[in-house]
């Protein structure tokens, strides 16, 4: 008896939880509706079994239980009972699958009219190719791939000359037009997922795989990868900006074609030098840093990583929450740097200064460290070199008490939280693990212990904004 309403309150319970709960789709923002319809139909399907089996379950239970007097029957078969289950079941399987498969159809069947956009992933981060005026990628090809060329492109394909390129985790789309996503992976397997199209596809190393959808109204929506392809695979997120036309040409348009990033200029190192003069005050001469102005090393520094910091001051992405009182002060000195000319050569400048290790200025227990550290690697290498794959700069050699000052920011939230800081946010996730000051110190006392040279070919830096 007890058992059997032990089991009738499972599936009261049960349903009370499906209705009542909290958790449903989030407002569809694609033409795939159906996909709805085929989850909502298999909810029915699935919980009508569900209900039917356990309360059937409960009247075996109650029906047959123990009595006195009464024996258990044998009996093996039954085909009237195995007629009406293998039906039943057949219906139930039919009822699921066949609406499925329909809609798988119009899965692979992309309208002709389709604009193409390339996805990449890569352990954490997305980049987006459009295929320029000629509407044709050009090809690419792993064995490309560079710093200086994140994309792969073939420079030998005329194809590719007017592709733009999107190094950022930022996409725009059009409203109302049919979108094919062409989906490519540069290390291991990744899923992209957009909720609110109710979409989501692998991207296979090795391979080129796509999906479709039509975006119907315009906002933000998250690209998540819903495929577990490493450590920080929760960090992996990305942004699909849905606009009008006229918004969505304008946004392509700031961005430059692969012909474009060929035939920029090499940044002038001597043009660079002048413009340091503004930062020598704190920063040493040699970029040696001074701990007593609060201005860390920068010599060493991957120069990337040091453009995108620059810019990010200029634009008040990095800077403007008035519990970073230092971020602040840089914010007014990366004004004097006019353009983006200006901070490439200042950058260029900066790598050609002398690279010498900080000093040392924490202690900690660096055994402890270098536990924490096993969750760093992954991202910024085995020796703090930095990987600039994974947008992770050098750790190694720096200035330890600025290393744990931006820990704390990315920790405390005064980093990594603006919109528009999608690696910070990434970084501002991991620091979280860091629960206590000292953790904070036996991490970066390891970190000093770590070899100084830079991952090699990481001194360049490639511009697709």
């Amino acid at each position: 008896m007890v058992v059997a309403i032990v089991v009738i309150l499972l599936v009261v319970g049960s349903l009370i939880f499906h209705f009542a709960s909290p958790w449903w789709f989030t407002p569809i923002a694609s033409n795939w509706g159906t996909i709805d319809d085929t989850v909502i139909l298999t909810f029915w399907v699935t919980g009508i079994v569900f209900i039917a089996l356990n309360l059937f379950m409960a009247w075996c239970v109650l029906k047959f239980r123990h009595r006195k007097g009464h024996k258990a029957k044998y009996e093996p078969e039954n085909k009237k009972l195995e007629i009406w289950l293998t039906g039943l079941t057949t219906v139930g399987v039919v009822a699921m699958l066949a609406p499925g498969l329909i809609v798988w159809g119009d899965v692979v069947t992309v309208p002709d009219d389709a604009m193409e956009v390339e996805a990449v992933g890569q352990q954490w981060h997305w980049t987006f190719r459009y295929p320029g005026d000629d509407q044709v990628f050009g090809n690419v090809d792993p064995l490309l791939i560079n710093v200086d060329n994140p994309f792969g492109m073939d420079p030998d394909d005329p194809a590719g000359l007017d592709d733009v390129l999107v190094y950022s985790p930022e996409m725009h789309l059009p409203v109302g037009q049919p979108v094919k996503m062409m989906l490519r992976s540069k290390d291991v397997l990744h899923n992209y997922a957009v909720p609110q199209f109710r979409v989501k596809m692998d991207l296979v190393p090795g391979m080129v795989t796509y999906i479709w959808y039509e975006p119907t109204r315009e906002g933000n929506f998250e690209i998540l990868c819903e495929e577990l392809c490493g450590m920080a695979h929760h960090t992996m997120r990305g942004e699909v900006v849905v606009e009008s036309q006229e918004s969505f040409d304008a946004w392509l348009d700031s961005y430059p074609t692969f012909a474009e990033v060929q035939q920029r200029s090499a940044p002038d190192a001597n043009a660079g030098q002048l413009a340091y003069a503004t930062c020598v005050a704190c920063h040493g001469a040699n970029g040696e840093g001074n701990p007593a102005l609060n201005a860390p090393k920068l010599a060493g520094i991957d120069d990337w990583y040091l453009k995108r910091q620059l810019q990010h001051y200029k634009a008040g992405i990095r800077g403007s929450d008035p519990a970073d009182i230092l971020g602040m002060q840089m914010r007014g000195m990366a004004a004097t740097l006019v353009n983006e000319a200006a901070i490439d050569n200042v950058v260029a400048y900066i790598d050609t200064l002398p690279d010498v290790p900080a000093v040392p200025t924490i202690d900690g227990d660096i055994e402890r460290g270098k536990a924490l550290y096993d969750t760093c690697v992954n991202c910024h290498g085995g020796n703090g070199q930095g990987i600039w794959a994974m947008n992770a700069p050098r750790a190694a050699g720096m200035s330890d008490w600025y290393v744990a000052q931006q820990l704390r920011n990315f920790r405390d939230g005064i980093r990594g939280t603006h919109p528009d800081d999608r690696y910070g946010r990434q970084m501002a996730q991991m620091a979280k693990m860091l629960n206590e000051e000292q953790e904070i110190n036996d991490l970066v006392a390891y970190m000093n212990t770590l070899g100084q040279t830079k991952l090699a070919g990481a001194d360049s830096s490639p511009d697709y904004r």
